[in-house]
């Protein structure tokens, strides 16, 4: 079926939409265990980054779990075509010259590192939001990680399914030793050139 597919090429090409938008496209890939503080990084991120100017849009695991991944479940098959397509979103709106914030668990550094070989050095970049499983549990607002080890969630990342920590991020933001504005200015500060024209 692939070879009687023909892609549309754009008459505007990236360097025009950054120019336009005087910025960047960067894709801002988060991975952490769940309660290890991504999407309110993420959140706090495209907020700022909004406020100085820029257009930034954050895409969050539960969110595509609740829309355009709905169907998939959490065996490794799903959980690959999970992070797959969230490759696939940010590669379009990467083009359509946005920065791209994800917050993703994506827990195996075959599936990061998938993504990152879709993108030209420079416009991906991972950061490992790093915070100990006790801390994580301890955050549990969702209840899902007492859920987890009573048994009742099943390939629990972190506790029956494993998390695979990066080999060499970008950046590491160590949330449990860090304020969430002491982290969110780490990040910023790091990125803030890679978003200039």
């Amino acid at each position: 079926m692939a070879e009687h597919i023909f892609p549309t090429d754009s008459l505007i090409g990236l360097n025009d939409r950054e120019v336009l938008m005087k910025q960047k496209s960067v894709v801002i890939w988060l991975t952490g265990l769940s309660g290890s503080g991504k999407s309110t990084l993420g959140r706090a991120l495209e907020k700022k980054l909004l406020d100085e100017g820029y257009i930034a849009f954050l895409l969050d695991g539960d969110s595509l779990r609740n829309g355009l991944n709905k169907d998939l479940g959490f065996s490794i098959e799903d959980r690959n075509e999970n992070i797959r397509r969230a490759g696939e979103g940010c590669k379009l709106l990467s083009n359509a010259g946005l920065i791209v914030i994800t917050s993703f668990i994506s827990p195996l550094r075959q599936q990061r590192d998938a993504i990152r070989a879709q993108f030209k050095k420079g416009c991906f970049v991972e950061v490992f939001v790093n915070a100990s499983l006790e801390v994580c549990e301890s955050r549990d607002v969702k209840g899902l990680y007492k859920k987890a080890r009573a048994g009742e969630i099943k390939n629990f990342t972190g506790i029956d399914s494993p998390y695979e920590q990066p080999l060499s991020p970008e950046l590491i933001i160590e949330s449990d030793k860090f304020s969430e504005a002491q982290s969110l200015e780490k990040l910023y500060s790091f990125i803030q050139d890679l978003v200039k024209v």
